[in-house]
C-alpha cells in the first residue's frame, strides 16, 4: 500500500524548470474552468470521495480547498527543487487520511489506485481545458506534459506501473476508470451544490453575501456549464445530471470564444504560477518565488 520514496539524486531530475511543458501550461487562467471537471473526477473514486467528506471541510470552505489545490500545483510544477520537500510533506500528511466507506470497507489515502487517480485527473485536466478552452496542445507536448507529470507523481511516492506509461496508454486507462472504478458518491452531490451556489469567499463580511449571490450567479452558470458539458456522458447520467442541445450548444460558443481571445491573454493569465508564488510565499511558508534560481544551465 505504502507509495515508493525517491531517492534525493533522482528527484532532483525530477523536477520541472521553465523549458519544460508544464511550466508553460499548467497554470493558465482558463484552468479554473476546469478545477470542478477534475474535483468530481477525483470524489467519484469511492476512496477519495470518502476522504474528502471524512477530513475535509470542502462544503463550508470550497475557496481555502481551491486554494490549497493551486498552492500544491504551483509548487510541485513552479518551485523547482522546493518540489522534493512539498510533494514528501503532502504524501506524510496522507498517512493519516482513513476511515469508513458507506459500504462498511475501510478506506486509506495511499491505496495506491486511489493515489495515482488524482494525479491522474490533474494532468487529464491540464490537457483537457487547453483542448477545449485554449491553445490544444501538439501531440509531442501532451506526450512531454504527460512524462513530466509521471514525474512529479514519482515524487508523491507514485509507483512505476500505478499509472501508464505514455499518452496512448492513459487514455484507455482513462476511459477504463471512468466506465468502472468511479461511482456517484455522496461527495459527488456535496461538490455539486458547491459549484451551483458558491460559498462567500473568506474576507468578505456577511452582510455582503446577498450581493455575492448576485454578481456570482453568471460565473456560477459558466463554471457549472463548463462541469457537466466536459464529464462522459456516462458520468453525467451516472450522477443524474441533465445535459441537453441548447446547453451543449452554449459551451461550444463559449469555449469558441475562449479560444479565440487566446493570442490577447498576457503571458501573466497564461502562466500564472511565478505570480501566484509571489502571492502567496508568505502564507505557504515558501521564500520569495525567483525564477532564475530554476532555469536549466
Amino acid at each position: 500500500m505504502s507509495p515508493t520514496r525517491v531517492p534525493d539524486d533522482v528527484a532532483r531530475e525530477l523536477t520541472l524548470g521553465p523549458e519544460s511543458v508544464s511550466w508553460q501550461r499548467s497554470s493558465d487562467v482558463r484552468g479554473f474552468l476546469g478545477a470542478g471537471y477534475a474535483l468530481l473526477l477525483q470524489v467519484a473514486y469511492p476512496t477519495v470521495g470518502s476522504g474528502v467528506r471524512d477530513h475535509s471541510n470542502f462544503l463550508n470552505e470550497p475557496w481555502q480547498r481551491l486554494i490549497r489545490t493551486l498552492d500544491y500545483i504551483m509548487l510541485t510544477v513552479y518551485s523547482g527543487e522546493d518540489a522534493i520537500e512539498v510533494t514528501r510533506k503532502l504524501r506524510e500528511m496522507h498517512k493519516s487520511i482513513k476511515g469508513v466507506n458507506p459500504d462498511g470497507s475501510r478506506y486509506h489515502a495511499l491505496e495506491p489506485e486511489a493515489y495515482a487517480w488524482v494525479q491522474a485527473t490533474l494532468v487529464h485536466t491540464i490537457i483537457t481545458v487547453h483542448q477545449r478552452f485554449g491553445r490544444a496542445m501538439s501531440a509531442e507536448e501532451i506526450e512531454q506534459l504527460y512524462a513530466e507529470w509521471l514525474g512529479l507523481g514519482r515524487l508523491l511516492g507514485i509507483r512505476d506501473g500505478d499509472l501508464p506509461a505514455d499518452w496512448s496508454g492513459f487514455q484507455a486507462y482513462f476511459d477504463t476508470m471512468i466506465d468502472t472504478r468511479l461511482e456517484h458518491t455522496e461527495t459527488v452531490d456535496t461538490v455539486l451544490r458547491s459549484l451551483a451556489k458558491p460559498a462567500l469567499p473568506p474576507g468578505l463580511p456577511g452582510w455582503t453575501e446577498p450581493l455575492w449571490r448576485t454578481a456570482s450567479a453568471p460565473i456560477s452558470y459558466v463554471i457549472m456549464l463548463s462541469t457537466v458539458g466536459l464529464l462522459p456522458p456516462a458520468l453525467r447520467e451516472r450522477f443524474g445530471l441533465r445535459w441537453t442541445p441548447g446547453r451543449e450548444r452554449q459551451l461550444r460558443a463559449f469555449a469558441a470564444l475562449s479560444r479565440a481571445i487566446t493570442p490577447l491573454l498576457p503571458k501573466s493569465l497564461r502562466i500564472q504560477g511565478p505570480m501566484h508564488l509571489r502571492v502567496r510565499h508568505k502564507a505557504i511558508g515558501f521564500d520569495e518565488f525567483a525564477p532564475e534560481r530554476y532555469t536549466r544551465t
